[in-house]
């Protein structure tokens, strides 16, 4: 009886640390590193090359409260740090589509309540800029042509789609939105 219930206690304690592992690869903004200092960007050109991971710019959608620090680069590790500029596409405030993906279940939960004319606030350490969300569509994830450039300076946020599947999601949920002028 004594052996059955150290095992009992020892399995207890097992799925407690998984579970907890988990919650930092699931939701790290919920477990803030003190040691990783994430600094702005101070210099962000499109023919400046920033390392994976390394934060860019804030992006707000204040109309729901949210803040992200979006990172460069859109493998998982720069995605688990929040949403990832798809390397290659401008940088705010420049012509062209600026790509940003970021997860469903965690960063980019928050897309499935922005509606059209929601405004998308972006602040980096040079200049703020505002976009406006002109469409949201639901695309095949075959379909690229959301990335495309633009001839004015758009902003895409793309993620899984739908927001509640188990596993990998079979569409994207995609989120555009155009620079407004000053």
């Amino acid at each position: 009886m004594i052996r059955s219930s150290r095992f009992f206690w020892l399995l207890v304690i097992a799925g407690a640390l998984l579970l907890v592992k988990g919650s930092f690869a699931v939701y790290p903004s919920l477990f803030p590193n003190p040691t990783a200092q994430l600094s702005l960007s101070s210099d962000l050109t499109s023919s400046a090359r920033f390392e994976p991971g390394a934060a860019l710019f804030e992006l707000s959608l204040p109309a729901h409260s949210a803040a992200f620090t979006v990172v460069e680069g859109t493998t998982a590790a720069a995605l688990r740090k929040g949403p990832g500029h798809l390397e290659g596409t401008p940088l705010p405030g420049e012509h062209g589509n600026v790509v940003i993906a970021g997860h469903r279940d965690t960063h980019f939960r928050v897309l499935k309540d922005v509606l059209i004319g929601d405004e998308i606030r972006v602040e980096s350490a040079r200049r703020d800029y505002t976009y406006r969300i002109t469409d949201i569509r639901i695309v095949s994830p075959k379909d690229t042509h959301v990335l495309r450039p633009q001839s004015r300076a758009a902003l895409t946020l793309i993620t899984c789609y739908p927001f509640r599947y188990l596993g990998p999601a079979p569409e994207r949920y995609v989120v555009q939105a155009l620079l407004v002028e000053p």
